[in-house]
């Protein structure tokens, strides 16, 4: 719907009531009586009818500028709803862990883009306590880490994660079908970095174990490229090694070990449609992507 200042601007532009109504598609009357409105609305005089047709006012005159500028802002602010709708030219900024980044992220985004492809991602890595400062700044829209001890936050749960034993095949332990905390703590550890939060060393505390560590690694992919070359073992998440476990060895681990992974944001209102839309979609996907990668919810 027309505003009434877009209807008074083609009024001057055509000189013409009936001009006007029949390129805005109104009736005569309909026009007359925006402009009137608006007239009665400033208490003042816009246009002069008469004879020889329409002329604007001295204070018409004098209002045309500030009408023209509201025109062009209502344009703009519509044009910018559109966008918006439509979720035109806007970049959704994430947080995000080696393994959702490497494994659940890059399905989601495409099937994300399929819908919106106008739309823009921004990632950043990091660990557990880098993302929660993220989104405490506001640098990210939200991010994907493990909600433990981050109650300052909004947390949605999008699934939770087995961790399993990841040998060579050349390591002694390869050979049982499970293997137990004691069994990894006494071999050379290779530690995935998880920032204070880490999930396998707070199970060896509650087992009342330290393990040997001889390398903490932030890239879970370095990891398993030191594990196949027999440098030492690791505790890694199903997520992680899904589809990457070739030349390695996969062991249940006796003492469960999981971590909750949810999206994490300070305030959806504050976060622009396109990231409260994506924020949506990543909710109702997740579970059919971790259902085809294998990894039990």
């Amino acid at each position: 719907m027309l505003t009434k200042y877009e209807i008074f601007l083609k009024v001057v532009e055509k000189g013409s009531f009936t001009l006007a109504a029949q390129e805005l598609g109104y009736s005569q009357s309909a026009v007359s009586q925006t402009v009137h409105g608006l007239e009665e609305e400033l208490q003042t005089v816009l246009i002069h009818r008469g004879r020889d047709g329409l002329c604007l006012s001295a204070d018409g005159k004098a209002y045309l500028p500030y009408f023209q500028s509201i025109g062009k802002a209502e344009k703009n602010l519509a044009e910018k709803r559109t966008q918006m709708l439509g979720l035109v030219d806007e970049t959704i900024r994430i947080g995000t862990v080696t393994s959702v980044s490497r494994n659940l992220l890059p399905i989601l985004l495409q099937k994300f883009h399929a819908l919106y492809p106008q739309t823009h991602f921004s990632l950043r890595q990091g660990d557990y306590d880098e993302i929660h400062a993220w989104i405490k700044e506001g640098s990210v829209d939200f991010g994907f880490l493990n909600p433990v001890n981050f109650d300052d936050l909004r947390i949605e749960v999008i699934y939770r994660d087995s961790m399993v034993a990841v040998l060579s095949k050349q390591n002694p332990l390869a050979k049982k079908k499970i293997v137990t905390l004691k069994d990894m703590a006494e071999e050379e550890f290779i530690l995935l970095d998880e920032g204070k939060n880490s999930v396998p060393m707070k199970a060896f505390a509650d087992a009342g174990l330290k393990p040997h560590i001889e390398y903490t690694i932030y890239d879970d992919y370095s990891i398993l490229a030191m594990v196949r070359q027999n440098m030492g073992v690791s505790i890694l998440y199903r997520l992680v090694v899904a589809g990457f476990s070739q030349g390695l060895v996969l062991r249940p681990i006796r003492e469960p070990i999981e971590r909750t992974i949810a999206v994490a944001y300070a305030d959806s209102r504050d976060m622009t449609l396109a990231s409260r839309t994506f924020l949506k979609f990543a909710m109702q996907e997740t579970p059919k992507v971790v259902k085809k990668l294998g990894i039990d919810q």
